[in-house]
């Protein structure tokens, strides 16, 4: 069994880790100095950007394997077999169409990357001018972090650069994406028979609803002493 891959977006892990690492610094100084409700809201408010950090910055990822792909959304899971997926598509987001248990299709997109509108017109106008043997023009884009693997197949993590022939980082995963659920998928019997799950990660609800209660509760209480 191969490692599965994982995509990622580089810049929201490291937005997310610098606001982990401001965090820290100061609760280590709350800590140290604070003794009054101020310091207490003030803490639970730090917390509470804790908890956007990890369910925005750190958590969103797709990762595929030999089975399917799971899709990471901030409070979201969503597991797909590889044959109760029926369509990938790179849109602003990477967007998958499958079969939910009651036979219905359902539409994700995933979090984990992003690209503007204008910069999906810019790359699908420059993918149109390389296919007619015109200059590309590659649109220079955040490199997205695939784990699990290079294009190459070599082992370990690795920027892909998603600019390649004009390609944005949904497209590039898309395509990814689209190659192994062509090896992966199956026949038609299979795709009659797989379906996909959606469910609630109740540890990141619990990131980001605790400090948000405790937030409302100290901000109150320290206004009104």
């Amino acid at each position: 069994m191969t490692a599965p891959h994982r995509f990622r977006s580089t810049p929201a892990r490291v937005g997310a880790w610098l606001w982990l690492a401001f965090a820290a610094l100061n609760l280590a100084d709350i800590v140290l100095r604070g003794r009054d409700l101020t310091s207490a809201a003030t803490a639970a408010v730090l917390l509470l950007g804790c908890g956007i950090a990890y369910v925005v910055g750190l958590r969103p990822v797709i990762v595929a394997d030999e089975r399917g792909v799971t899709v990471r959304n901030p409070l979201r899971d969503t597991r797909m077999p590889w044959p109760a997926i029926k369509k990938i598509e790179p849109t602003t987001a990477v967007t998958i169409t499958f079969a939910d248990a009651g036979g219905a299709e359902r539409t994700i997109r995933a979090w984990a990357l992003q690209t503007s509108p204008r910069a999906q017109a810019k790359a699908e106008r420059a993918a149109r001018r390389a296919e007619s043997g015109g200059d590309p023009r590659q649109v220079m884009l955040p490199a997205v972090m695939r784990d699990g693997g290079a294009a190459s197949g070599t082992g370990g993590g690795s920027r892909v650069p998603p600019n390649a022939a004009g390609r944005t980082p949904t497209m590039f995963v898309a395509q990814q994406l689209n190659d192994m659920r062509t090896r992966h998928r199956g026949g038609q019997a299979a795709e009659r028979a797989a379906e996909g799950s959606v469910g609630w990660a109740w540890p990141a609800v619990a990131s980001v609803a605790v400090p948000a209660a405790a937030s409302v509760v100290l901000v109150l209480a320290a206004w009104l002493s």
